[in-house]
């Protein structure tokens, strides 16, 4: 199995972002410091902001707080917004202005759950269905975890969320070329990382 195939569970269905005339207006209603205009943009983007958040973290309580920041700091942050991308790839690049802390704290969550999972657990469910699930989590887990965070970011953005390689570079703030070339480099150690834990 390779390693696209294992991270294609977690992809999204197409994102469809549309900037209309409403967006617009909501917008300069955000820019305004209008506290309804925050709670609109909640309403239509935080399940999606969410979804990143826990594919990039993997932890649902850290993908939480990242979610509960990115919405908190909207209202400071609409001053970088030119208007050249959707709100909703504004709001993910905010995700991943403030993600850097959010990893570490996940990160940890996952090492202590991971010595949890070892511990010998009753259960009526299949067992050897349990721990094959558990040790593919496990290891996409500690996968992701061992890449450096720009290579990380690329490559949930770029391979797992399917943004287009211009659609990552504006997020990130680099160049494309950049985007393209941690993506093969997080492609690369991702497929090591993986094939040494016998998946292939």
């Amino acid at each position: 199995m390779s390693v696209m195939q294992l991270f294609g569970a977690l992809v999204m269905p197409e994102k469809g972002e549309g900037r209309d005339r409403g967006e617009a207006l909501l917008v300069q209603r955000l820019r305004r410091s209008d506290p309804a205009a925050v709670g609109a943009v909640y309403d239509q983007h935080h399940a999606a902001v969410r979804a990143f958040a826990r594919r990039l973290l993997g932890d649902e309580a850290a993908a939480e707080d990242l979610v509960h920041e990115v919405f908190v700091n909207l209202p400071n942050a609409m001053r970088r917004f030119e208007g050249n991308s959707s709100l909703r790839t504004f709001l993910i690049s905010i995700a991943v202005n403030h993600a850097r802390h959010h990893v570490r704290s996940a990160t940890r969550n996952r090492a202590a759950m991971a010595r949890y999972a070892r511990e010998p657990e009753a259960s009526v469910q299949d067992p050897e269905h349990l721990a094959h699930r558990a040790s593919l989590a496990r290891a996409l887990a500690g996968a992701l975890d061992a890449l450096p965070m720009e290579q990380r970011v690329a490559f949930v953005l770029f391979e797992v969320d399917e943004y287009t390689s211009r659609e990552a570079a504006e997020i990130m703030g680099v160049p494309e070329a950049t985007v393209r070339t941690r993506v093969f480099h997080a492609r690369q150690k991702l497929r090591a990382l993986l094939e040494q834990q016998g998946i292939r």
